[in-house]
């Protein structure tokens, strides 16, 4: 259940090269809106420069910090900050105060949603009560009253008793379970990728293998139970092999990746810079190389930023003491183009599916596409704007970006979800 406040459906048109890998659409052209839905698609003459109209991104992987921690992060300001990143729904983590454990608290959350959320927003519950990963949630219940998913996201499901129980389960409520892969006792005390850098830095060392082991774990029970799963923020090579593997014999699995670990290493930690810990933590350029291998050849299907805000004064601390968690809903679009598309990595057209009808798929939720009848969820892009990331730019009400000061090329100029424009003139 996606669920936002309402508003007027847009009538509009517009002149842009319109690609939408899904539906074959790669040439210049005018789309017409009447009402939120899209009327004519038509070839045209060529429109502005770097101008490009494609289906609007879905972020299955979002921290908006409600309730318990406002502060940080509200339902109201967390999708004004997708909607400016080009998306048109977003599903956000049970890890809140108090937990999304119960069907009350999701009820609330829904209803905040339908008066807050700018752009369609869902929520997923807890695996287990509490995230303690000692007792499963009512998963029936919990589905029944909106979950779209379940996940123990920020833990794991440490004890393979009760996420082979947590499989079972989710048969019954006829839901995916989205995990975060880590073994706890390999990663404890862990601030970084345990390599070379955090040697030279002296900073204690968090081993790739410490989520590779729980991926190969959780695939095995997914395969035995004969499951679904959804692995997220996936940074190690040996993970994205074990994933490649599992779909190999069977296994029913989508997989994430997270921009800053797709653009990023462990070497930028040596600025200390607090905003660049993130769990999991920058792997080495092989990691990073591994992961966009998996985005070329669909191992990891999806591009999820992680959204995890936090206050100022939380990050304005010795690294050491930093939260793990950087924004990401903004800069989303941008630092992916930049790094990865302009360098050559990665076709435009992958990034655009990865970001938009994979996430979808993998959550079971509408896929955006550029087709006439289909309700208007997309994203104007200008590829040649070049923009620099500043504190004071953001919608979002914390600023923890792994990206101040950098300047990147390309940015999201309209946004229109579920019918509305809801960013750009």
């Amino acid at each position: 259940m996606l669920a936002c406040r309402n508003g007027g459906r847009e009538s509009l048109t517009i002149r842009a090269r319109i690609l939408d890998p899904g539906q074959g659409l790669d040439g210049q052209g005018t789309v017409t809106v009447e009402h939120g839905i899209v009327i004519a698609v038509e070839e045209g003459p060529a429109a502005p420069a770097g101008l490009v109209l494609a289906p609007a991104f879905v972020d299955p992987h979002v921290h908006l910090r409600t309730p318990g921690r406002e502060d940080e992060e509200t339902i109201a300001s967390g999708t004004a900050a997708a909607a400016a990143g080009g998306y048109c729904a977003i599903v956000a983590m049970p890890n809140t105060d108090p937990v999304v454990d119960t069907a009350p608290v999701l009820q609330a959350l829904l209803e905040r949603a339908r008066e807050e959320a700018l752009v369609p927003t869902g929520f997923t519950a807890a695996i287990t009560k509490g995230q303690r990963g000692e007792e499963l949630s009512e998963m029936a219940e919990l589905a029944a009253a909106g979950a779209l998913a379940f996940t123990d996201d920020g833990r794991p499901v440490a004890s393979a008793l009760i996420m082979r129980r947590a499989l079972a389960y989710s048969a019954v409520a006829d839901r995916p379970l989205a995990l975060h892969c880590e073994e706890p006792a390999l990663s404890r005390g862990g601030h970084m990728h345990e390599g070379a850098v955090s040697a030279e830095l002296g900073l204690g060392g968090w081993p790739s293998v410490a989520e590779t082991l729980m991926v190969e774990r959780d695939l095995a029970l997914a395969a035995y139970e004969g499951r679904p799963v959804h692995l997220q923020h996936l940074s190690a090579r040996g993970s994205v092999d074990a994933v490649r593997r599992a779909r190999l014999s069977g296994v029913q699995v989508s997989a994430e990746a997270s921009p800053h670990h797709l653009c990023a290493t462990d070497e930028a930690l040596r600025s200390l810079d607090p905003n660049l810990k993130m769990n999991p933590p920058l792997g080495t350029e092989d990691d990073r190389a591994a992961l966009v291998e998996g985005v070329l050849d669909g191992t990891i299907d999806c591009i999820a930023t992680d959204h995890a805000p936090h206050a100022r004064e939380e990050k304005d601390v010795p690294f050491e003491d930093a939260p793990f968690g950087v924004t990401g809903l903004e800069t989303a679009f941008a630092a992916l183009h930049t790094f990865l598309v302009r360098e050559g990595e990665v076709p435009l057209q992958v990034l655009l599916e990865r970001m938009s009808a994979g996430p979808a798929r993998a959550l079971g939720l509408p896929v955006p596409r550029i087709a006439v009848g289909a309700p208007a969820n997309f994203v104007v892009l200008d590829l040649e704007a070049e923009w620099t990331v500043r504190e004071d730019g953001f919608r979002s009400r914390s600023a923890n970006s792994w990206l101040l000061g950098r300047t990147l090329t390309g940015a999201v100029v309209k946004t229109v979800a579920d019918g509305r424009v809801v960013f750009g003139a």
